[in-house]
């Protein structure tokens, strides 16, 4: 590899994550916030994509920058939709589940959300719950947090 190929890739890195600053401020990207499945998957494809465009040297700049905003467009196009359409929002977004009520556990929806017994009791050390007596309710919510309500 010459010292001009070199040059082009780092001009080509700024150049995309320049787009990629400005396409994130733009589109208001959940993907720095709490992340769907979806939004995982998009992540993960907007890295490999990333990668390639950066890598593939046949493409010019401008190229590059309308695919990298079509594959980030993608998402934003779903979310707003999955906002409109609610066959789509129940096909797509999780809804909450109960996991505790009065101190009784629900394994069963344990079992449905793939949360074991360990994981949901290190949760109820981190809010600081001694006893199952002292919960009034346990919520596995859609963004995937567990949510933990005390007695008063």
């Amino acid at each position: 590899m010459d010292i001009i190929s070199v040059i082009l890739i780092v001009i080509t890195v700024i150049a995309i994550f320049s787009v990629m600053i400005v396409l994130t401020e733009i589109y208001g990207l959940r993907t720095l916030a709490k992340m769907s499945s979806f939004d995982f998957v998009s992540t993960i494809a907007v890295g490999w994509i990333l990668a390639s465009i950066i890598l593939n040297e046949d493409q010019s700049i401008l190229k590059r920058g309308i695919i990298l905003a079509a594959i980030i467009g993608f998402p934003v196009l779903i979310s707003i939709l999955i906002k409109k359409l609610n066959w789509l929002k129940k096909m797509s977004t999780n809804s909450p589940r109960l996991l505790i009520r009065n101190g009784e556990v629900f394994y069963d929806q344990l079992e449905k959300c793939n949360v074991d017994k360990n994981n949901l009791m290190a949760k109820l050390r981190e809010a600081n719950v001694l006893r199952l007596s002292a919960i009034q309710t346990v919520v596995f919510e859609s963004t995937e947090d567990i949510s933990v309500l005390e007695s008063s």
